[in-house]
């Protein structure tokens, strides 16, 4: 036992060991966190994806969706067309309004000034 030598005092873990250690045990704690929320995610996802219609395929939830928000574009999509003669429709019955208004403050005038006999 001549040949084994004795320890020279160095501590048997030196700091970049513990550093080393503790990365790795970080990296690790990322990685199952990151499974497991991206576990939760899909189920989330699964969730969303509708009802079962049949041999395990769903009705999408989400395609529904799409296909009404499609739909309500489609609908609308003639409005800022409309809307720009609507303006002078409306701008024109406006000043027809005004002309009305002035002939019966006319009006109103000429009754108020009758004599009634």
């Amino acid at each position: 036992m001549s040949g084994v030598r004795a320890r020279s005092g160095v501590a048997p873990m030196n700091f970049f060991t513990v550093l080393m250690a503790l990365s790795v045990l970080a990296a690790s704690a990322l990685f199952i966190a990151l499974a497991l929320f991206l576990n939760l995610i899909s189920s989330t996802l699964a969730d969303i994806g509708g009802e079962e219609k049949g041999y395990g395929t769903k009705a999408s939830y989400l395609s529904k969706i799409r296909v009404g928000v499609r739909a309500i574009e489609v609908e609308t999509g003639m409005i800022p067309t409309q809307v720009t003669a609507l303006n002078a429709t409306l701008t024109s019955v406006r000043d027809g309004l005004i002309a009305v208004d002035g002939n019966l403050g006319g009006v109103i005038t000429a009754v108020s000034q009758q004599v009634m006999p």
